[in-house]
C-alpha cells in the first residue's frame, strides 16, 4: 500500500480520535447513549497498525469494529482500502459506499451512509490527483451533508444536531484529506463549523434505552445467506458481515443470553462484547458538573472512561498493542491485557502522534474554554515537552495551565479526582490549580509487584535481573516520583505487602487517619477485595476508599499479579 495513503488514514483516525468527545456528546441516533465517538475510535484503531499488510489490517477492522458506527465505518473502510494499489480514490470510496450498504439491514437517509455517498459522487466528478481547491469544494459538500442530517433523522432534529457517526466521518475525511494533501495546518474547526453541536448539552429526562449493544464473532464456515439475514429478527440496529470463516454480528438486543444461544447454534462464539444500553443511555442523560476550569490528564493515571464522564475529565489515552491490535488504552478490557501477557504474547504501549496530542489540546480549549492539564510526570514519557512546545506556538495567553505531576498510575488518578471534585466545588479556576499544586506534592502511592519478568519484557529490567529476582522469589515495591520509578523497598512473600502498605498510608494520612486511598488492582481484583480492602477500611475507617482498575499502561509493564495503594492527606 502506498506509505502516502496510509500516513493518510493514520492522521484521518487521529483526527476523528480527538474529536471523540464532540462526537459521544451528540450521540442521539440510533439510540441515545453517547458511544459514538468511543465506537469509532475503538473500530478505526487498527489503522495506526502500519506494519500490517492490507489483508490483515482490512482483518483487524473488521472483526475489532464495534457499535453501530463502528461496524458501517468498517465495512466502508474494506473496500476502501481494498482493489488495486494505485486505485484512484473515486474508486475506493465507491467500493466502500457499496459494502457500507451492504452490511445494514435497514439503510437510514441521514447517517454516515448519506455522507459515504455524496463522497463517492464528488470525487467521481474531480480529477486526481486531486487538487487543493477541488479539495476544498468536496469538505464544502461535505459540511452541507452532515449539517442536513439535523432534519432527516428525527431524534437529531429535536437535539438539533448533525449526526454524530456523519459528523465522525467528515472528520475522518477532513484529516485524511489534509495528509494527502500536505496541509494539516488548514484542518476545519468543528467548533466553528458545527456550533450546535459543540453548545449541545444532553438534557435529563431522555427516554431511557432498553436491551445490550453486541458486538460478536462467530466462527460459522458456509453459513447460508438466509441464516445470515435471518439474524436480522433477533434484534434491531442489526449490521452483519463475512470474513473468511468468520461472520461478524452486531445488533441492539432485549434479550443477549437467547441471542449468544442462538449464535452459538451457528458456530462458536469466538468474541463477544456487550453493553448495557440502559445503564450508558441514562448515564448520557445526565447533566455533566459545571466546572471553574476543565480538568485534562493522560489516562496512564488510573481512571476509567466511566469515571471520568461522571467527573467531567478528558482522558488523553495511549496505546496498547497485542498481536494485530493497537488499542486505547481506555478501550482495552483490562482480562484481556493479563490474559495475552500471561500466554506469553508480545504486548507493546506506545504514545499518540505529536499530531494527535495537538488535536486534544486544541479540542480541549475551543469545547471549555479554559482547562488543566495534570501531565503525566515528564520522567515516564514525553507529553510534558510536546505540551510546553504546542503552548508556545498556540497557546499565549496560557488557557490550557499544564502541571507536571511527575506522577503515572494510582496517584495521577487519584490527583485527577481529587482536582476534578475541587474543580466542581470552586467558582474560581486559579483556585483549582493552587489546590492541584498542593495535592502533586502531598499524594502518594506504592507499586507492589508479583513478578520482575514483565519490567525486563518491557525492557524496564536487565532479563537476567529478572530471572534472579524472581528465583529468589523478589517482589519489590515502586513509588512513582518526578525522576521517575523508584525501588523503596522490597519483600519476600505477597502476605508482607500489605503491613508495608499500611503503614506508608498511616504516615500519609496522618494520626487521625483521614484523607483519600485509592486501591487498584491488575487480575487481581478478588484477592484485593477479599484480603486487603477489609483491612484498610478497618485500619483507616475515617479515610474515603475507592477501588479501581490499575491503569493499563502501567499495567503493561508491570504485569498481571500487580496491586498498588496511593493516598492524598485532607487538609491541603
Amino acid at each position: 500500500m502506498d506509505p502516502g495513503f496510509r500516513a493518510a488514514l493514520v492522521t484521518g483516525y487521529e483526527r476523528l480520535g480527538a474529536w471523540a468527545e464532540l462526537l459521544d456528546r451528540i450521540n442521539v441516533f440510533p439510540v441515545a447513549d453517547g458511544d459514538t465517538g468511543r465506537n469509532l475510535v475503538a473500530s478505526f484503531a487498527p489503522l495506526r497498525r502500519t506494519d500490517l499488510p492490507p489483508g490483515g489490517l482490512v482483518r483487524a477492522l473488521l472483526l475489532g469494529a464495534r457499535g453501530n458506527s463502528g461496524n458501517i465505518g468498517a465495512r466502508f473502510l474494506e473496500g476502501f482500502l481494498g482493489g488495486e494499489s494505485a486505485a484512484p480514490l473515486c474508486e475506493r470510496a465507491a467500493r466502500g459506499r457499496e459494502l457500507a450498504r451492504t452490511a445494514v439491514a435497514e439503510p437510514r437517509p441521514g447517517t454516515m451512509l448519506t455522507v459515504f455517498d455524496r463522497l463517492a459522487e464528488a470525487l467521481g466528478h474531480a480529477s486526481e490527483p486531486l487538487e487543493p481547491v477541488a479539495a476544498d469544494a468536496l469538505l464544502d459538500d461535505l459540511e452541507r451533508t452532515v449539517r442536513e442530517t439535523r432534519d432527516r433523522l428525527e431524534p437529531c432534529r429535536r437535539a438539533g444536531v448533525p449526526d454524530a457517526g456523519a459528523l465522525g466521518m467528515f472528520l475522518f475525511i477532513d484529516g485524511f484529506l489534509a495528509r494527502r494533501l500536505g496541509r494539516t495546518d488548514v484542518l476545519r474547526d468543528p467548533v466553528e463549523r458545527f456550533p450546535e453541536a459543540a453548545a449541545f448539552r444532553p438534557a435529563a429526562g431522555v427516554p431511557a434505552a432498553s436491551g445490550f449493544c453486541v458486538d460478536a464473532v462467530v466462527r460459522a464456515a458456509g453459513l447460508p445467506d438466509d441464516a445470515l439475514r435471518s439474524l436480522g429478527r433477533s434484534g434491531e440496529s442489526v449490521v452483519s458481515l463475512r470474513r473468511d470463516d468468520f461472520v461478524k454480528v452486531h445488533l441492539h438486543a432485549a434479550d443477549r443470553d437467547a441471542l449468544r444461544r442462538r449464535l452459538e447454534q451457528l458456530g462458536p462464539v469466538v468474541r463477544w462484547s456487550e453493553d448495557d444500553l440502559r445503564r450508558q443511555s441514562e448515564e448520557f442523560a445526565r447533566p455533566p458538573a459545571a466546572q471553574a476550569i476543565h480538568i485534562v490528564t493522560d489516562a496512564a493515571g488510573s481512571m476509567s472512561r466511566e469515571v471520568a464522564r461522571r467527573l467531567g475529565v478528558t482522558l488523553l489515552d495511549s496505546y496498547i498493542s497485542i498481536g494485530e491490535a493497537s488499542v486505547p488504552e481506555t478501550l482495552l478490557e483490562p482480562d484481556e491485557l493479563y490474559a495475552a501477557m500471561r500466554r506469553g504474547e508480545r504486548v507493546s504501549t506506545s504514545q499518540a502522534s505529536v499530531f494527535e496530542r495537538r488535536q486534544h489540546y486544541e479540542k480541549a480549549l475551543r469545547l471549555h474554554g479554559r482547562a488543566l492539564y495534570l501531565c503525566v510526570g515528564s520522567a515516564f514519557t514525553g507529553n510534558w515537552a510536546t505540551v510546553r512546545e504546542w503552548q508556545g506556538a498556540h497557546d499565549p495567553d496560557g488557557r490550557l495551565v499544564v502541571l507536571d505531576t511527575g506522577a503515572a498510575s494510582g496517584r495521577l488518578g487519584l490527583l485527577a479526582r481529587a482536582v476534578s471534585r475541587r474543580a466542581q466545588s470552586s467558582s474560581d479556576g486559579d483556585e483549582v490549580v493552587a489546590f492541584a499544586r498542593r495535592a502533586v506534592e502531598a499524594c502518594r502511592e506504592w507499586v507492589f509487584l508479583d513478578k520482575l519478568q514483565w519490567l525486563a519484557a518491557g525492557g524496564r529490567l536487565s532479563r537476567s535481573g529478572a530471572f534472579f529476582g524472581d528465583l529468589l522469589r523478589v517482589k519489590p515495591i515502586i513509588s512513582p516520583l518526578p525522576e521517575g520509578a523508584r525501588k523503596v523497598g522490597t519483600v519476600r512473600r505477597a502476605a508482607e505487602q500489605l503491613p508495608f502498605a499500611l503503614a506508608r498510608l498511616a504516615e500519609t494520612l496522618g494520626p487521625r487517619g483521614e484523607g483519600t486511598v485509592l486501591l487498584q488492582h491488575s487480575d487481581n481484583r478478588t484477592r484485593l477485595e477479599e484480603e486487603i480492602v477489609p483491612v484498610v477500611r478497618e485500619r483507616f475507617p475515617g479515610a474515603e476508599l475507592e477501588v479501581a482498575p490499575l491503569s493499563l499502561t502501567s499495567g503493561a509493564h508491570m504485569g498481571p499479579g500487580t496491586w498498588s495503594a496511593a493516598a492524598l492527606p485532607p487538609e491541603l
